[in-house]
């Protein structure tokens, strides 16, 4: 049949796949984890990419993955300790990403190398979490001598992250010398986070109300420094005014065991103003506790600390994955549920299904 049509459609290059065949088997099959030695040389030298990937396997609930993580652990300690590890907590609008930022960006140009383990709050029902550390300090994110690990908080005590310890480790064991750990600063996350640093530092607002700084008396006696933020502009008397009450506060407590006396700053993260003389509080801190031996001291609680952590993770582990208990734990949950066994008998019940 003759075609009378005077357009005529030439056939057209053949269109590359929208997807690269190499990179589709790469995706699909499982990249083998790097040996050991190939961490710890990482890490030793600096390289951040290698120190994520490593606190990614320290964090992974995997097996395999904690048999390796152990061993790099092992490998990074004798190099780790060097750092000064610092708590930041404080009352919501704080602006506790504002002053870290702004503090660790005057820490790194004195030459310091900064870690930042910022834990984010997680979701109980989606067991997601924020992550948004990054985002929020982009100025940092983008300093070369600084390191921002957001580790999301679900599931562990008060917010803070099941490794945090661990990851302190690897992070000294990199060069990084001051240690930043962000709480999210809620319930019991301080106590954890107390209990893994040298310096506690408790970052308030004036006029916030007591509403919001509820936390502050438990909080107030772990304080190695307590810092009003947002001391700028109209707000700095309110500030000056807020400082002053706190100092009061303070000399209510009785004396810390560390022979230091915490003090009560003022700052503005936003105009970079007061932040040399809360460093200088800070190393004024470590200079006393090094030569009376409380340093130290602390050192040898968080270790102790971190042991007590282990055995509680391990033996949870232990519990769950028991496949004895596995199977029996839906089933007794339904039973509380529906009221026919209270919650009390039903956990002893699954705790001596070990013993049967």
């Amino acid at each position: 049949m003759m075609n009378d049509s005077a357009l005529t459609v030439n056939n057209g290059v053949a269109q590359p796949p929208m997807v690269n065949p190499d990179v589709a088997k790469l995706f699909g099959r499982r990249q083998a984890l790097p040996e050991v030695a190939e961490y710890v040389d990482g890490i030793l030298a600096g390289n951040v990419v290698m120190l994520s990937r490593a606190i990614t396997l320290i964090e992974s609930r995997r097996n395999d993955h904690q048999q390796v993580a152990q061993q790099v652990l092992e490998a990074c300690r004798p190099h780790a300790g060097r750092s000064v590890r610092i708590g930041i907590t404080g009352v919501p609008g704080a602006g506790k990403s504002t002053f870290i930022e702004t503090f660790g960006g005057m820490i790194t140009a004195r030459g310091h190398k900064l870690a930042v383990l910022a834990i984010d709050p997680g979701s109980e029902r989606s067991k997601g979490s924020i992550l948004g550390d990054k985002t929020r300090m982009e100025t940092l994110s983008a300093d070369p001598h600084a390191f921002i690990r957001p580790s999301p908080g679900t599931g562990s005590l008060g917010g803070v992250a099941r490794k945090t310890g661990e990851t302190v480790i690897l992070c000294e064991a990199a060069g990084f010398d001051y240690i930043f750990i962000e709480t999210i600063g809620v319930g019991q996350s301080e106590v954890a986070v107390h209990s893994m640093t040298d310096f506690f530092l408790l970052l308030l607002i004036s006029g916030a109300g007591d509403e919001l700084q509820g936390i502050k008396r438990g909080v107030m006696e772990m304080s190695d420094l307590i810092v009003i933020n947002k001391a700028d502009g109209a707000n700095i008397p309110k500030a000056q005014q807020a400082q002053a009450q706190y100092q009061s506060a303070l000399r209510l407590f009785p004396p810390p065991p560390s022979g230091w006396t915490p003090h009560v700053l003022t700052c503005s993260a936003m105009e970079k103003t007061g932040l040399d003389t809360i460093l200088h509080n800070i190393e004024g801190y470590i200079a006393i506790t090094k030569a009376n031996g409380y340093f130290e001291h602390r050192r040898r609680e968080q270790a102790r600390y971190r042991m007590y952590e282990t055995i509680n993770e391990t033996l949870q582990n232990n519990f769950y994955r028991n496949e004895r208990i596995a199977a029996r734990l839906e089933q007794v949950e339904q039973r509380v549920v529906r009221g026919e066994l209270n919650p009390y008998e039903a956990a002893a019940q699954l705790l001596m299904v070990k013993h049967e």
